[in-house]
């Protein structure tokens, strides 16, 4: 009996411990602030809806023509409100919601994958079909991420990738 419960007991550490390695650990903070991306993170997820101009232009010269967050003002820009069918969902949350806090102070470290899987801490999620374009230059193996709320899509949380401060709808496709 000894011997069975040596290796379990390693087991169940190890299945505890490992979302937490994920996250960047609290003396690494963050790289200094820029307009977008290069490390700011934002402190809170859309309070307001700023879609992006249209004719595929930037809303600011050195801004990029896909959702992001800007650095000076934390704007969220191109989320669209509650009624974008892009992002309506029959059953929001089929596959559950992610069990760990999202937002600032939670940054995780891509590991693998691509927009149709991928994964970080042990979780598995996939980005909306609608935003697969604006993901193309992420590092899926090394970039570090952000969860946040959706409010007007359920079903849906905000990945924002720190290195870019570009956004995109993800799905928590379960761990």
């Amino acid at each position: 009996m000894k011997k069975f419960l040596g290796p379990l007991l390693i087991t169940a550490v190890a299945a505890f411990t490992l979302p937490v390695l994920a996250q960047r650990p609290e003396n690494h903070p963050a790289p200094a602030h820029s307009e977008v991306g290069g490390g700011y993170i934002p402190q809170h997820g859309p309070r307001q809806h700023t879609p992006l101009p249209s004719g595929g232009q930037a809303d600011r010269p050195g801004h990029p023509v896909a959702p992001h967050v800007d650095g000076d003002t934390g704007h969220w820009i191109g989320h669209t409100g509650r009624n974008d069918a892009n992002y309506h969902l029959d059953h929001p949350w089929e596959h559950g919601r992610f069990p760990d806090p999202v937002g600032p102070g939670h940054v995780w470290r891509l590991v693998g994958g691509g927009p149709g899987r991928f994964w970080f801490g042990g979780f598995f999620f996939s980005v909306a079909p609608p935003d697969v374009a604006y993901c193309n230059g992420w590092l899926w193996d090394s970039d570090d991420i952000i969860l946040y709320d959706d409010p007007d899509h359920p079903g849906w949380y905000l990945a924002y990738n720190v290195r870019l401060g570009i956004y995109v709808h993800v799905m928590f496709l379960g761990s």
